[in-house]
């Protein structure tokens, strides 16, 4: 199922998202996914692509802070490497509850945009090798289509290896 508008019914969180992605200039699709479909290989098959399009938003705690690291499905980020890299003295999964309080939204649902406050975004560069990307829309069951470039726009983000 496709949608592209708001829907009277929608969730809260989604069209926050959809108002703060038209507030960037964001030109994606929002596409509200079946139930049950939690994970990027999951997400692909719904969506015909490769599980390397999903961009999976994950938010860690640098010592209270937050970092957000926008990833391609097909990796996992190697924190210690990512640490280093960016300047912290390390990256910790972060807590449902921190998470909630520094994006507004709930794991599995984050979107790369329309936090509380800004948070330090950084991207794999394996996402550029995709034409379409799918990102997080705010709520589990919802995704966006962009592009790599258009996620670095709309997020201010760095991109760095994360393997």
């Amino acid at each position: 199922m496709r949608s592209t508008g708001p829907e009277h019914d929608e969730h809260p969180s989604i069209s926050r998202f959809r108002a703060e992605h038209e507030r960037r200039g964001g030109r994606g699709e929002v596409v509200i996914l079946p139930d049950g479909v939690h994970t990027a290989a999951l997400a692909a098959a719904a969506l015909g692509c490769e599980p390397g399009a999903i961009a999976n938003s994950l938010l860690f705690d640098a010592d209270g802070s937050p970092v957000l690291v926008l990833t391609s499905g097909a990796h996992r980020v190697d924190t210690t490497k990512v640490a280093a890299t960016i300047g912290v003295p390390r990256l910790r999964r972060a807590s449902p509850d921190f998470v909630r309080t520094h994006t507004g939204q709930v794991i599995g649902g984050v979107s790369p945009l329309g936090h509380p406050e800004p948070v330090p975004t950084y991207l794999d560069p394996w996402l550029e090798r995709h034409p379409v990307v799918w990102a997080a829309a705010g709520h589990p069951a919802a995704v966006f289509s962009t592009t790599a470039s258009e996620l670095v726009e709309l997020t201010g983000a760095t991109v760095v290896d994360v393997e």
